[in-house]
């Protein structure tokens, strides 16, 4: 009897998202993290927060600061777990020269998009951004209403 094939499930552990609200992302990247055993274990459980956290570079290597892996109560006694810690990201080198560019030519700023699950590793979706300016929040809240409302009407003269 043949194997049935498995159907892929929700493999996003967590989302930022107030990030498009707040910034208009220009590019996106794909980048690895490094973690100890206590957070993998953490984020397994969906204990993660990505709204505080930003990127930044230094020494050629990127960092992200902020982001928030609270450690289960059944983590190891012997590790000290310390959920706001520095973790550097996995890049290739052409992605960090780009990235590196955006923030300090252009003046833009590197946020955490969404975390997700990639076979067996964990993946940090960031993007390069700029902040919106109030008038910006605005017309992309009159489009986004204006989308359900249409939608509405449509669903409705469709019966």
């Amino acid at each position: 009897m043949a194997k049935k094939p498995s159907k892929p499930g929700n493999n996003t552990i967590a989302k930022n998202k107030t990030a498009r609200f707040e910034y208009a992302i220009q590019d996106e990247y794909e980048a690895g993290m490094q973690l100890q055993g206590w957070e993998v274990k953490a984020i397994r459980d969906g204990k993660v927060n990505l709204t505080e956290s930003y990127v930044f570079l230094r020494n050629g290597e990127a960092f992200i600061s902020g982001m928030t892996i609270t450690p289960l109560n059944a983590a190891s006694t012997h590790v000290v777990a310390d959920p706001t810690r520095t973790r550097k990201l996995l890049l290739n080198r052409r992605e960090i020269d780009k990235l590196l560019g955006a923030v300090n030519r252009d003046g833009e700023t590197i946020i955490a998009l969404s975390m997700y699950w990639k076979a067996s590793f964990v993946k940090l979706k960031i993007g390069n951004a700029r902040g919106k300016k109030l008038h910006d929040k605005r017309a992309d809240t009159k489009a986004r209403d204006w989308q359900r409302d249409k939608a509405r009407i449509m669903k409705s003269s469709n019966r």
